[in-house]
């Protein structure tokens, strides 16, 4: 279902549990159950997947008060409002809550997607954030220690003071994303997040790309990232 451009590995096992999965027209609900688009004629809400013609990879500066989903039942606006013209069906890899803003990747290929998000790459994600407070010496060296999240303690971050003002701007870099992490460690010192952006990815940068605006990553980049990830750098040509 990756592979089709569906969803992600993750979201496609919800899928699954879900009964809303029908291979040969039986529908599936196993887990790990296989499946070859090729061959088998495989339904996802009784609509038919085909395999996609080519790989697609695709940045995207997403906006302020935008739902990281395919879909919203509450009708918000949701990121694939601004993927129009995109010729596969893609999905995010990863996501970014309602209220932030920035780089967001998205693709068809289940592997890269998969790798890009598995805890065992540390890929580096960094952010610019703006508080209601500012952070001292002591708190700034217990962000960066990590601090109880949900029962776990989360991982040694990065974080870097960018001015001095009532309502500071940090530089935070993280390699996990559990949900709302930078705003859930930012109240644990008794501070609001007023704005976040993620502005890196591993290597690749938010740059110019201006809030709702995508645009396809380069071959280079696309083989940089996959020799990042340890997989095979070829690359489709229409990419």
């Amino acid at each position: 279902m990756s592979q089709a451009g569906v969803a992600s590995r993750r979201k496609s096992e919800e899928i699954i549990l879900e009964g809303r999965v029908k291979v040969n027209g039986k529908v599936v609900m196993e887990l790990g159950a296989k499946a070859d688009l090729s061959v088998d004629h495989i339904k996802v809400d009784n609509k038919l997947l085909h395999a996609p013609k080519s790989m697609l990879y695709i940045a995207m500066h997403k906006p302020h008060s935008v739902v990281t989903t395919m879909s919203d039942p509450e009708d918000r606006k949701t990121v694939t409002d601004f993927l129009r013209g995109v010729k596969e069906r893609v999905y995010p890899v990863g996501r970014l809550d309602y209220a932030s803003e920035g780089l967001l990747l998205f693709t068809n290929d289940g592997e890269f997607a998969n790798r890009i998000m598995s805890k065992r790459q540390n890929i580096i994600k960094t952010y610019v954030v703006k508080a209601n407070g500012t952070l001292s010496d002591d708190q700034l060296d217990e962000f960066r220690a990590g601090i109880p999240l949900f029962g776990k303690k989360t991982k040694p971050a990065i974080i870097k003071p960018l001015n001095r003002a009532d309502n500071p701007w940090y530089e935070i870099q993280l390699t996990e994303g559990r949900q709302n992490q930078i705003r859930i460690m930012f109240k644990h010192f008794g501070f609001l997040v007023e704005k976040l952006k993620r502005v890196k990815i591993g290597f690749l940068e938010l740059a110019t790309l201006k809030a709702g605006q995508i645009r396809h990553l380069t071959p280079a980049e696309v083989a940089k990232f996959k020799h990042l990830l340890k997989m095979e750098t070829k690359v489709d040509e229409d990419d």
